[in-house]
C-alpha cells in the first residue's frame, strides 16, 4: 500500500512544462527542473527600477527580485566592486581569513544593536538553518524545539521547511525533522501555550512577508520578547526579507522596541549576489564550537565585496528614511484606486488586498504584460517591493500602469457570464 498520495516519479510528465524562453530553437522540454512554472519574460538587462526583456521590452520592477535588489539593478558602485574582486581573489575557503568579510561582520554587528558576531552563508534558509542549529547547540539534549508562526516562511531546506509554519507545504515531503510545532500568528497566548521545556528557542518574522505581508503587532512582538526572557529561551528573528532598510528600520524589529537574542539576513545583503548572514549575541554564539557549523562559500570575498559596498551606499543614501517616505507616498497611492481595498505592511513592504472579486494572479499576469512587475502574494493580494532608491516619477509610473490594469480587470469582472454585473 502506498504512504503517500504525491505522485510516483513515473506519474509526472517528463517535460514538466514548456520549454523556456532561453532554451535554444528546437529543444521540446524545458532543461529546469519544474519547480517555478513556465517562465513568460526572459530579462536580459536591469538599470536601477527598469528591466528589459529579451524582446526589448521596458518593464518597472516593483518587485525587485523578491526584495533583493534594494540597491537597483546594476548599480555600478556594486558592479565595479565586483570587477575588482574579481580580479584579486575569489575563494580561498573559510579555513583562512580575507579582507572584506571581517568588515561587513562588523557593520552588520553595529547596525544589528552590537554585542554580537556573525556566521555567513549563501542565503536566507541557510541562515535560518543556522539559526536553528545554534538554538540546539544552545539548548542542549532535551531542550532543542522551535516554536514559530502559522502563516510564516522560514525557507525551503526540510528543517526551515518545517520551522514554516504553513502545513501544505509539509505534506509532499514527510517526514519532516521533528523539533518544530507552531502558534497562531498574533496571538501571545497560543505562542505561550506552545511552550514546554523542551521548548529551546522562537522563531517570527517582524512582517510575515510570503504570508501576505502581515506585520506583527507590538503587543505580540514585545510578549514574545518577553517570554523569551521569562522562560530563558532564544528570541530568533528572520529578517531575510524585512532586514537591511526594507521597512523603515535597519531590521524589522527595531520598529518593535525589542532586542533580538539572534537575526537572519539575506536577500538585500549582495543586492542580487548570494550572501546570508546570521548575527548572535555573543554570549549565545560561543555555544557553537569549531566543526558544529561550516559552509563551503559562506562569506567568500565575491560576495563580502558586494556586501560591503552595498551597505555603504545604503548608509549613505539612508535607505531606511528613504523607505519610510516612499512606502508612505506609495501607500497612499495604492490607497486611492478604487479596485485597492486596503493596504498593509511597513516602509517598501507593502500589500494591496484588492476588492472582492478581483484575482491577485490575474492582475499580476495582467501588470507584467503590460510593464510592471508585482507578484500575488496571497489569492486576492498583491506584493510591492521596489527599490528602496526608487523615484517619485517611477511610483508614479508605476501606480498608472496598475491603475489601468486594475481598471481592465474590473470591466473584464463586470462582463463575464454569470458575475453579479453581468
Amino acid at each position: 500500500m502506498s504512504l503517500t498520495t504525491t505522485p510516483r516519479p513515473g506519474d509526472i510528465p517528463a517535460t514538466g512544462h514548456p520549454p523556456t524562453p532561453s532554451a535554444p530553437a528546437g529543444l521540446d522540454h524545458c532543461p529546469f527542473w519544474p519547480t517555478y512554472g513556465p517562465p513568460v519574460v526572459q530579462f536580459v538587462r536591469g538599470d536601477g527600477t527598469e528591466l528589459w526583456d529579451s524582446a526589448g521590452k521596458r518593464y518597472l520592477d516593483f518587485l525587485s527580485g523578491l526584495a533583493v535588489v534594494s540597491l537597483g539593478h546594476a548599480h555600478p558602485e556594486v558592479a565595479a566592486a565586483l570587477a575588482d574582486q574579481a580580479a584579486t581573489l575569489l575563494h580561498v575557503s573559510n579555513l583562512f581569513a580575507t579582507v572584506p568579510g571581517a568588515e561587513v561582520a562588523l557593520t552588520l554587528d553595529r547596525l544589528a544593536g552590537g554585542g554580537g558576531q556573525v556566521f555567513f552563508c549563501n542565503s536566507g534558509a541557510e541562515a535560518n538553518e543556522a539559526a536553528i542549529k545554534l538554538a540546539r547547540r544552545w539548548g542542549g539534549y532535551g531542550r532543542h524545539v522551535v516554536v514559530s508562526a502559522y502563516g510564516s516562511f522560514h525557507g525551503r531546506t526540510l528543517a526551515t521547511l518545517h520551522a514554516t509554519g504553513q502545513p501544505a507545504k509539509h505534506e509532499a515531503f514527510q517526514p519532516l525533522p521533528e523539533g518544530f510545532r507552531h502558534a497562531a500568528w498574533n496571538d501571545l497566548d497560543a505562542l505561550e501555550a506552545a511552550i514546554d521545556p523542551t521548548v529551546a528557542a522562537i522563531l517570527l518574522e517582524s512582517v510575515q512577508g510570503e504570508g501576505g505581508v502581515n506585520p506583527a503587532d507590538v503587543e505580540f512582538f514585545r510578549g514574545a520578547r518577553a517570554l523569551c526572557d521569562e522562560r530563558q529561551l532564544l528570541m530568533i528573528v528572520d529578517e531575510v526579507q524585512t532586514g537591511l532598510g526594507r521597512t523603515g528600520q535597519w531590521f524589522g524589529y527595531q520598529h518593535y522596541d525589542v532586542q533580538p537574542d539572534v537575526v537572519t539576513m539575506a536577500k538585500a545583503l549582495g543586492n542580487g549576489v548570494p550572501i546570508g548572514a546570521c548575527w548572535a549575541k555573543r554570549e549565545v554564539a560561543a555555544a557553537m564550537r569549531p566543526g558544529d557549523h561550516a559552509t563551503t562559500f559562506g562569506g567568500q570575498p565575491l560576495a563580502a565585496a558586494a556586501a560591503r559596498v552595498v551597505l555603504a551606499v545604503m548608509e549613505r543614501e539612508d535607505v531606511p528614511s528613504r523607505a519610510t517616505r516612499a512606502g508612505a507616498l506609495l501607500s497612499a497611492k495604492l490607497e486611492q484606486l478604487p479596485q485597492v481595498a486596503t493596504v498593509r505592511g511597513l516602509g517598501l513592504l507593502l500589500a494591496a488586498e484588492l476588492v472582492p472579486g478581483l484575482d491577485a494572479k490575474v492582475v499580476a499576469d495582467a501588470a507584467l504584460a503590460a510593464g510592471l512587475v508585482v507578484n500575488a502574494v496571497t489569492a486576492n493580494s498583491l506584493r510591492f517591493a521596489p527599490p528602496l532608491l526608487v523615484s517619485d516619477a517611477e511610483l508614479d509610473e508605476g501606480v498608472a500602469i496598475l491603475a489601468a490594469v486594475l481598471a481592465q480587470a474590473e470591466e473584464t469582472q463586470h462582463a463575464t457570464p454569470g458575475s453579479a454585473d453581468a
